[in-house]
C-alpha cells in the first residue's frame, strides 16, 4: 500500500505562508527538506523508516524519553507524528510559530544513530532563533530535516516500519527544497 505524506497547498494556503513566513517562496513551501548548505543524496530518497505517535504531548518538548529510540536504526528516516498539522492549519502565524518541537537532546540522540531523515508534521525541529541553527546542525551531520509532512496518524494504524521514498525538486543554491515524500507498507 502507497500513502502519499505530503502536504497537498492550496493558492489559499500558498497566500497565507506568504503572509506568514518570509521564505515560504525560496523552496519552503509546503511539504521541504531543509538542506542549508548540504547536497541532498540520491541514496537518501529510499530508507527504511519508523513513525513516533507524540500527539499526547503538549506544552513541552518532545524528548529522547518520549520515543523508542532502540527501534531506531542507522540510515532511517524518523517521523515524530504530532498531529499539529491537522490541528492547526498550515500556513498561518500560530502554525509557525506555536509548532510543537524536539528537545536538544533528542536531535542529539537521532545524529547520534546515524539517520538519514527526520519528517515532522509541524513547520521545524526547533522554533524561532533555534530554528536553522538546528537544521544546520543536522545538515551538518548528514541528516535533513523533511517539514510539514501530513497522513502520518495513517501509517502508524498500519505499520511499524514503512519504507520512505522521497524526491526533493532538484533546485539548487536554496536553503529549502520542496518535495514529495511516499510511504510504502505492507498491509
Amino acid at each position: 500500500m502507497k500513502l502519499d505524506i505530503t502536504l497537498k497547498v492550496t493558492p489559499e494556503m500558498m497566500k497565507d505562508a506568504q503572509g506568514n513566513q518570509k521564505i515560504a517562496l525560496s523552496g519552503h513551501l509546503g511539504t521541504h527538506f531543509d538542506v542549508m548548505n548540504k547536497e541532498f543524496p540520491l541514496d537518501y530518497t529510499q530508507r527504511q523508516g519508523i513513525v513516533f505517535d507524540v500527539s499526547e504531548i503538549e506544552g513541552r518538548d518532545i524528548e529522547v524519553s518520549d520515543i523508542a529510540v532502540e527501534k531506531v536504526k542507522k540510515e532511517m528516516f524518523v517521523a515524530f507524528c504530532s498531529g499539529f498539522i491537522e490541528k492547526e492549519t498550515y500556513g498561518t502565524k500560530k502554525y509557525f510559530k506555536e509548532h510543537p518541537q524536539l528537545s536538544h537532546e533528542l536531535i542529539e540522540a537521532l545524529i547520534d544513530k546515524k539517520i538519514s531523515i527526520i519528517g515532522i508534521d509541524f513547520a521545524g525541529i526547533r522554533r524561532g532563533k533555534e530554528h536553522t541553527p538546528a537544521d544546520q546542525l543536522c545538515a551538518d551531520n548528514d541528516v535533513f530535516v523533511v517539514e510539514n509532512l501530513c497522513n502520518l496518524k495513517k501509517i502508524i494504524v498500519v505499520n511499524e516500519y514503512f519504507v520512505a521514498r522521497t524526491y526533493p525538486i532538484s533546485f539548487t543554491g536554496m536553503s529549502g527544497l520542496p518535495c514529495r515524500v511516499v510511504a510504502e507498507m505492507d498491509i
